[in-house]
């Protein structure tokens, strides 16, 4: 696995070196200052400091290393540091920035790439018309449960920004399938046992484009089973947001298609089609890209519903029992109770009914003085009695806004 390193920059190339200078790694004829010793025989006081040295220079030094594992290393890096001047200068490319500046994405993404199998896009080390390209490919794969406990690549499905079909494809997995999750994924034994194309093939497939610097468009964590590490990818789960979320709550790629295409990419109890997956991925980034549509959606009718159905309570004294909780609310409920992050500190839990109905009634009946949260939402404050005598104070509040539809 060659590593093209004429066309870099200069300043990602210095960045290599430090990197090699730091973890000590050597290339076939040593270390850094091996390879400037060698070359420098006759000169006194040469600067080692990479930033004094030429592009041609480093570019000798970093091909010395031919060693898989070494090339992968020297790819993460470079593509790192293409993540982080794409959050900073290169606004086309709004669907990155909103993926890498996703809390969830440090850890969706925190992917160590240097195994054999894994293959390490080389474009962080590309030319700036590279590295800043607009192309477009979207990706979706549907996966098997393996004997390991892992789960196995077993159908993929690519298309490009045209919506053309790039690939579609059966994958033979290469560990023994225990579960072929046929309700969900459509496929069986026998399909898989026609597949002759093996996980390296789809990455062989998929290395031009992202070699030439397109953008990966999917859902969720594809590339892991994938085993490909590319910087410029657009997540769609991570792309768009509810409003007002207490957490990184992430919208499904059906209800992303009905709140901003308008349809159905999944009929219920129908199988996936990885195809077109990858096709609503790719609609949902030209729908930001060409039609500005707006990335925080609001949430789903179905949604809403289920939230309407709950509410909750926070700001929960340790000392207080789920029994004593119960107390505080009537009709039928389920109480799912959070811990307090430390032994001493207050805890919260969700109250759910069996409609929005029996969850409006409920709040109704609470005894306490109404105000609003931070985000505006209904709440209570409620003072009551525990067994042992003590007197505590919650707070219970609903799910959504009043009216909310």
């Amino acid at each position: 696995m060659e590593l093209k390193l004429a066309t870099a920059e200069k300043q990602v190339l210095e960045e290599l070196v430090k990197l090699v200078q730091s973890r000590g790694l050597c290339g076939e004829n040593g270390g850094w200052k091996e390879f400037l010793d060698a070359k420098d025989k006759k000169k006194i006081g040469s600067p080692n400091d990479p930033s004094k040295r030429s592009h041609d220079e480093l570019v000798a030094f970093l091909t010395t290393f031919k060693k898989k594992q070494d090339l992968q290393v020297l790819k993460c890096h470079a593509n790192f540091l293409l993540i982080e001047k794409l959050e900073q200068e290169c606004p086309v490319q709004s669907l990155v920035r909103l993926t890498v500046e996703h809390p969830a994405y440090s850890v969706d993404y925190s992917f160590e790439p240097h195994s054999e199998d894994w293959f390490v896009s080389d474009v962080g080390v590309k030319t700036s018309k590279v590295m800043e390209s607009t192309d477009l490919v979207a990706v979706d794969c549907e996966m098997v449960l393996c004997d390991n406990g892992t789960e196995g690549l077993v159908r993929v499905g690519v298309v490009d920004r045209d919506l053309k079909v790039i690939l579609d494809e059966f994958v033979k997995p290469d560990k023994p399938v225990v579960d072929y999750r046929t309700d969900i994924t459509g496929i069986t034994a026998e399909d898989i046992g026609k597949a002759t194309l093996s996980l390296v093939d789809i990455q062989e497939t998929l290395q031009p484009f992202l070699s030439n610097g397109a953008i990966l468009v999917g859902h969720n964590k594809d590339l892991e089973v994938l085993k490909i590490d590319h910087p410029k990818v657009m997540d769609t789960a991570l792309v768009f947001k509810y409003p007002n979320a207490r957490k990184p709550r992430r919208a499904s790629l059906n209800n992303l298609c009905k709140s901003i295409l308008g349809y159905e990419v999944r009929k219920a109890g129908v199988s996936h089609d990885c195809v077109n997956d990858a096709t609503a991925a790719m609609k949902l980034a030209l729908a930001v890209i060409e039609k500005r549509a707006n990335t925080t959606i609001p949430p789903s009718k179905e949604m809403l519903e289920v939230e309407k159905a709950k509410l909750f309570i926070h700001k929960i004294p340790h000392n207080v029992t789920s029994e004593e909780l119960e107390q505080v609310l009537s009709g039928e409920f389920t109480l799912d109770v959070k811990p307090a992050k430390t032994s001493r500190g207050c805890y919260c839990a969700f109250v759910i009914f069996r409609s929005s109905e029996e969850a409006d009634q409920a709040f109704e009946n609470v005894d306490g003085d109404q105000g609003q949260d931070s985000f505006g939402l209904p709440q209570k404050l409620v003072i009551f009695k525990l067994t042992s005598g003590s007197r505590v104070s919650i707070y219970v509040r609903k799910m959504v806004e009043d009216g909310s539809a």
